[in-house]
């Protein structure tokens, strides 16, 4: 249920490439460390999801306006723009969902957990523990089934690990904290 922490993940369209070019993935999800001011890679035909997550601010431009981000605050921009950040506060690390733009939507949620009550993680979803103390357990009738439903022990997460949602089992996460909830809806045609 849990991937390494700061991992990427991504959705390769059909014929892909080892070279890893914007061209041969439909969405990504990745933690990037930023320690200095500079440039950010372009990615065409990608849209943007940006959102701090730790550090105190982002003073990113994109096409020459500026905006500065807040810690969880997420924020949307074209992959084709001229994109590039300072850091007043000193380094940040930023959580970036990126989507090829008619296939893909992207959108980051951040929640506060709570002890008391579950928050699942639904089919085309993942989420991601940002801060605090949390576990993760199977949930829903089939999780039940498979002698993994509510007595089922909770596996305890680390920082940035990652649940994949499933909306036959939608696993559920519990605890104290901050948790990115990232969405990956298929545009319709």
């Amino acid at each position: 249920m849990a991937s390494h922490p700061a991992a990427t993940a991504r959705q390769d369209s059909p014929g892909t490439d080892s070279t890893g070019t914007a061209s041969d993935w439909d969405w990504r999800v990745s933690i990037a460390e930023m320690s200095k001011a500079g440039d950010f890679s372009a990615f065409p035909g990608m849209d943007r999801v940006l959102t701090v997550v730790e550090g105190e601010l982002l003073l990113l431009s994109v096409d020459g306006a500026e905006h500065p981000l807040e810690k969880y605050r997420p924020f949307r921009f074209s992959g084709d723009a001229a994109a590039g950040g300072a850091l007043p506060t000193g380094d940040i690390r930023d959580l970036n969902v990126i989507t090829r733009r008619g296939a893909f939507k992207g959108y980051t949620s951040i929640i506060e957990l709570s002890k008391k009550r579950a928050h699942p993680v639904f089919e085309g979803q993942l989420g991601i523990l940002l801060q605090g103390q949390a576990a993760v357990s199977p949930g829903g009738a089939a999780g039940a089934e498979q002698g993994a439903g509510p007595g089922a022990e909770p596996q305890a997460l680390d920082r940035y690990d990652a649940v994949v949602g499933s909306d036959t089992a939608s696993p559920e996460i519990l605890g104290r904290g901050f948790l990115a909830v990232v969405s990956i809806d298929p545009v319709a045609d």
